[in-house]
């Protein structure tokens, strides 16, 4: 017998009724589900196969999502700690320098004569204060006098080991090894002495070189760096998930723009929410592995591992079958083939496995059962997954059918009603 609903208001009593079968008729046997589209009336037939699957040890892991950009850890912005004319500039945009290469020169006219004057200034207080103290009589005056002198001497040393260091800044050096990405000067320009040669990321610096480091990535100068083989990543962490990350959890990062997995660790987690509105915490990952084929800008999503543990047992979820009370079992096979219901603990999941605490021991063979139909339209399949309860509806809402182990059918039409078809005695009205 066929009764059709239109999908309007009777679709909720024809799943309603459906469910039912589905509890009374298929509660030893699991869920079934069919998609498909099949041809009106076609005679269809079901059979059931039974294979086995190991439990075994595998890695779970847990993670959170976050997003961001792939940047150049090394980013310097360079100039001349001291004033001149420029005279010569060997290195142009684009070039790669490494760290000590001369970048620009400026004349030492005016730096060579401060340095002279620094030193006869040293010298006329040095011979002062040994005039002084060969003539020294010990009375308060004498003692006074060659304290003062004593001074003068320090001053003047600092003095010429200033103009000493001026003298070697008149060339300047790369702070950091990288790409030379801007060049801001010209032969013949006058440059006034920033009093530091480089803000930006700290690098390694040539001792004749005065250089000062913060973590700025904005900084501009005469010249500007960037690292070509060291990137980072700044996240955006929600603060619901920020608690649970620290400093060396492994991240993998994944963008349109790089093939495969980038690569990193966590270097640090932000104390402040850098957002407006929903609260979000930036964090930091430094990325590890081979960089050549990462640029600037690259936008990534990454998952990071918060939670890894090794030689979990497992076996796939949809072997386990969950009652009422919440007891779990699954259907053990032993070496013999014969089978016996088994008393599970569960864990926690990731995918599609489950951890297993307790019933099983590694290498326990577990039954599963896969149903396969066929009709004189188009074949379709399924699967049964040992558990109690309704699949939730039709696979892509379209059209297609399924079978109930009692041989009932129920079946979507095209024009969005539903058909029943009794299988064994009676009728669904």
């Amino acid at each position: 017998m066929v009764r059709r609903w239109r999908a309007a208001r009777p679709v909720g009593r024809v799943v309603a009724i459906v469910v039912a079968v589905l509890v009374l008729a298929g509660a030893g046997t699991g869920v079934w589900w069919f998609t498909g589209r099949d041809k009106a009336n076609a005679a269809s037939t079901t059979g059931a196969t039974t294979t086995t699957v190991a439990a075994s040890l595998t890695t779970l892991e847990k993670s959170v999502s976050a997003t961001g950009t792939l940047t150049p850890t090394v980013q310097q912005a360079v100039s001349f700690a001291v004033s001149g004319t420029v005279t010569a500039i060997p290195v142009k945009v684009g070039d790669t320098v490494t760290v000590g290469q001369t970048l620009a020169t400026v004349d030492t006219l005016q730096l060579n004569a401060d340095l002279l004057a620094a030193k006869a200034t040293l010298a006329s207080a040095q011979a002062t204060l040994s005039d002084l103290q060969a003539t020294n009589t010990g009375t308060a005056a004498a003692t006074a006098q060659i304290a003062a002198a004593s001074a003068k001497v320090t001053v003047a040393q600092a003095a010429e080991t200033a103009a000493e260091a001026a003298m070697g800044d008149a060339t300047l050096l790369a702070p950091v090894a990288g790409l030379v990405t801007a060049v801001n000067l010209q032969v013949g320009d006058k440059v006034t002495g920033t009093g530091s040669t480089g803000t930006g990321s700290t690098g390694n610096v040539p001792s004749s070189s005065s250089s000062s480091g913060s973590n700025s990535s904005s900084a501009s100068g005469q010249f500007e760096i960037v690292g070509t083989d060291a990137y980072d990543s700044s996240l955006s962490v929600n603060d619901s998930d920020v608690a649970l990350i620290k400093p060396g959890d492994q991240v993998e990062m994944t963008s349109d723009s790089v093939t495969g997995t980038v690569f990193g660790v966590v270097r640090t987690v932000g104390p402040l929410s850098t957002a407006t509105g929903v609260a979000a915490y930036p964090v930091v990952v430094d990325v590890t592995g081979d960089t050549k084929s990462l640029h600037d800008g690259i936008s990534v999503t990454a998952r990071i591992i918060y939670e890894r543990r090794a030689n979990v047992l497992t076996i796939p979820t949809a072997v386990i079958t969950k009652a009422a009370n919440g007891t779990s079992t699954v259907t053990k096979v032993a070496s013999d083939g014969t089978t016996s219901t088994v008393t599970v603990t569960t864990g926690e999941s990731s995918g599609t496995v489950t951890e297993i605490t307790a019933g099983l021991s590694e290498g326990d063979q577990v039954q599963v059962t896969t149903y396969a139909r066929t009709s004189s339209g188009t074949s379709t399949g399924g699967t049964n997954q040992n558990q109690q309860g309704f699949p939730g509806g039709f696979p892509g809402g379209g059209t297609g059918s399924f079978q109930l182990p009692n041989g009932t059918t129920v079946q979507r039409n095209s024009n969005g009603s539903f058909s029943v078809t009794q299988g064994k005695g009676g009728s669904n009205g």
